[in-house]
């Protein structure tokens, strides 16, 4: 990919120090979501944001998350935050509806509030696939909430 001459370009800033981050996990398939929010607490440490800036909150299932999402949002109290769950596929259409519900639900808290939210919410056919994903998954919301918050205070 060429680059413009002689224009600003804004470089990625994985630098976390100072950021405070809100991570909401539902508690449905529990195992999973806790194998997200292990991989996503670590590599949040890994880019600089302090333990005592993260703040968790959990609840019971994916349909759930965009709800406190925005509640956290609104409060002013954080720079971005993550929302990790997990939906496997059953054998209803109950799948589609958590899962593209979900995923609107956190768009809509996101574009409502000005303020990023990392979806890490896992949408698989399987737990193996689950299994396998949720630390990469996990690691990737970290480094997408403190990315975008990052990016969005350039334009501030």
């Amino acid at each position: 990919m060429g680059k413009c001459q002689n224009v600003r370009e804004i470089e990625p800033d994985l630098n976390g120090a100072g950021l405070r981050v809100g991570v909401v996990m539902s508690r449905f398939n529990r195992d999973i979501c806790e194998g997200l929010l292990s991989a996503c607490c670590q590599e949040l440490g890994k880019l600089g944001v302090a333990p005592e800036n993260v703040t968790i909150a959990t609840v019971p299932g994916a349909l759930e998350l965009p709800l406190v999402l925005q509640t956290m949002g609104q409060s002013g109290k954080f720079d971005a935050l993550v929302a990790l769950g997990s939906v496997v596929r059953g054998e209803t259409y109950h799948f589609e509806v958590v899962s593209n519900e979900s995923a609107r639900g956190i768009t809509d808290a996101q574009l409502a509030m000005g303020i990023p939210i990392a979806n890490g919410v896992l949408t698989t056919e399987n737990d193996d696939q689950a299994l396998v994903r949720m630390s990469v998954k996990g690691a990737e919301a970290a480094q997408a909430a403190v990315e975008m918050a990052k990016l969005l205070r350039n334009f501030m």
